[in-house]
């Protein structure tokens, strides 16, 4: 048998051997490595998942001082990636010593990035570091360095029902409004039916643009829920699980949620008088978590206010920094500029993903996407992960 299975491996070394000459290899004359972006495949998946996209800024449409959309394209006029409706980019920003990447929904519809452009509709949020500095500092020229269409707020019929509930509360409108142009362009085959909360008829955005696509398509219905005041037309309250019962079909539906914290917090425990299926609920990334203190499970011993060493070790280099307790460890990171990787920020993409070396934090449940071997062996996504103790950290090089 060892003399058998020599023999074939001589045969497949004189193979080798045979397939080296014709290609032209030799220890003497190296090989000509073939530029593996020439090959269609490749250039399909560079067009389509880039690392990064060199964006400008071309119009900014001006809603009110805290509220923007701005209007992007190519630096180099060449086409977009195309996105799905319901698809983020994840925005990289310098502010002073700070390296920052944020996401931000898209409000443009794909029909609208084949024609060249992305549009992102940005609320400024208190104490948001990024959407004030964007806010006040981006114009018409501004250059943006931005990630591939990234996310998992899109309509998948394998999973999703018919028929969609759409939850929106402030800002968390933008998805919504790229879902339901692409329903009016033919892009996406379903049903929306939009509840948006808002406070007042005022704060209610893209209304007329809304009332528009009302008209174009049967599919699309807006359902206006305001807080403080009363109108014609709209809903008085807040979104719950009778309102979200007058709206519904008899048959099954899905559940679209996308708004700040606080309002996610409300509505799931509405959701959960439904009885709904888990596959039909559906959650918006939850951006920056915040205030961890209010949470129930938060340790009783802990303080916010406490602020501690971390040592973060990056590829061979290591670099202690002081944080708070109330600052994801990504935010503390980014703010002694360290550019740690990142994406969602929301715990459900993993780019993240780092080894807690020492030390004890406090992860929320609402955002722990962390798999069981995560856990087993001390993994951590920073992004939503808040310190309880001075810290040592393994996290992986920006690529």
């Amino acid at each position: 048998m060892g003399k058998k299975i020599l023999k074939k491996l001589s045969g497949t070394g004189a193979l080798v051997k045979s397939v080296f000459r014709r290609i032209n290899i030799s220890k003497d004359q190296p090989a000509e490595v073939p530029d593996l972006n020439s090959y269609p495949q490749n250039k399909l998946k560079n067009a389509m998942h880039p690392a990064y996209q060199e964006l400008v800024v071309k119009e900014v449409i001006e809603y009110s001082a805290d509220v923007k959309t701005f209007v992007l394209s190519k630096k180099d006029g060449s086409a977009l990636a195309y996105p799905q409706a319901g698809n983020y980019l994840s925005i990289k920003l310098e502010i002073g010593d700070a390296k920052l990447c944020r996401p931000y929904s898209l409000s443009s519809s794909p029909k609208e990035a084949l024609e060249g452009k992305y549009t992102l509709t940005i609320k400024r949020v208190k104490d948001g570091l990024a959407s004030n500095y964007i806010l006040d500092n981006f114009k018409v020229g501004t250059e943006v360095m931005a990630s591939a269409p990234l996310g998992q707020f899109t309509y998948e019929p394998l999973r999703d029902a018919k028929t969609v509930i759409g939850i929106a509360g402030g800002s968390g409108i933008t998805p919504f409004f790229s879902l339901a142009k692409a329903i009016k362009d033919g892009t996406e085959d379903f049903s929306l039916i939009l509840l948006y909360g808002s406070r007042t008829k005022s704060d209610i955005l893209f209304l007329d643009e809304f009332e528009a696509i009302e008209k174009a398509t049967d599919k699309f219905k807006l359902v206006n829920v305001l807080s403080e005041e009363e109108a014609e037309g709209c809903e008085k309250g807040f979104i719950t699980a009778d309102l979200i019962r007058k709206y519904a079909p008899s048959t099954d539906y899905s559940i679209f949620i996308c708004g700040p914290q606080a309002m996610y917090n409300f509505v799931d425990k509405e959701i959960a008088e439904l009885g709904l299926r888990k596959k039909f609920i559906r959650h918006e990334l939850f951006g920056e978590y915040r205030n961890p203190g209010n949470d129930a499970d938060y340790p009783k011993d802990a303080d916010v206010n406490d602020t501690f060493k971390v040592k973060v070790y990056m590829a061979g280099i290591t670099k202690e920094i002081t944080v708070s307790a109330n600052d994801t460890l990504l935010n503390s990171m980014e703010k002694n500029g360290i550019q740690a990787p990142n994406d969602c920020r929301s715990g459900v993409c993993g780019y993240c993903h780092s080894r807690l070396v020492k030390g004890n934090v406090y992860v929320p449940k609402a955002v722990d996407g962390r798999r069981l071997a995560d856990l087993q062996f001390g993994y951590i996504h920073p992004c939503c992960t808040f310190p309880l103790s001075d810290l040592e950290i393994d996290v992986p090089p920006l690529h």
